[in-house]
């Protein structure tokens, strides 16, 4: 039996802080926003659930979740809450990211399917793209001699 990838315990390390995260969301949302904060919360659940499993089965030392974690902003409306659920989509799809390098076809594969599930939460959450890291962005300001006709990319978080 090989030691698990680091990245394993990355990841679910990221998937512990979604999981919390996913809690203060619905709390702070209601209607929709509520079902899609406990989709989200269940998705992540069972993602981190599975991880341990694999670090677990492959003889590893499953990294445990915190008591709490320091959230990057307040979270007080339910705007709030939406920007917390993409911003933490973003930061797990980043460390699948790592995972999807090992040599290991199973584990790219599932690196691969949570980043794309990553991405649909977190465009359903903030329904703007982003440029992909090291690609230069779309200058957000129309040239003057032709007005844009569609939305700038947005990189805000």
């Amino acid at each position: 039996m090989t030691d698990p990838p680091a990245g394993l315990n990355k990841v679910l390390e990221a998937e512990h802080a979604a999981v919390y995260a996913y809690g203060v969301v619905g709390a702070r949302t209601g209607g929709t926003q509520r079902s899609s904060a406990a989709a989200g919360f269940n998705a992540h659940r069972a993602r981190r659930d599975q991880i341990r499993g694999l670090i677990m089965a492959r003889g590893g030392t499953p990294a445990e979740a915190g008591a709490s974690y320091e959230l990057p902003f307040p979270v007080v409306t339910g705007a709030d809450a939406a920007r917390l659920a993409a911003f933490v989509e973003d930061r797990v799809t980043a460390a699948y990211l790592e995972l999807a390098s090992v040599d290991d076809f199973s584990l790219r594969r599932l690196a691969a399917l949570a980043m794309q599930e990553c991405t649909v939460r977190a465009y359903a959450w903030r329904p703007a793209i982003a440029a992909f890291p090291g690609w230069p962005s779309r200058d957000p300001s129309p040239s003057p001699s032709r007005p844009s006709t569609t939305p700038p990319v947005s990189l805000n978080q």
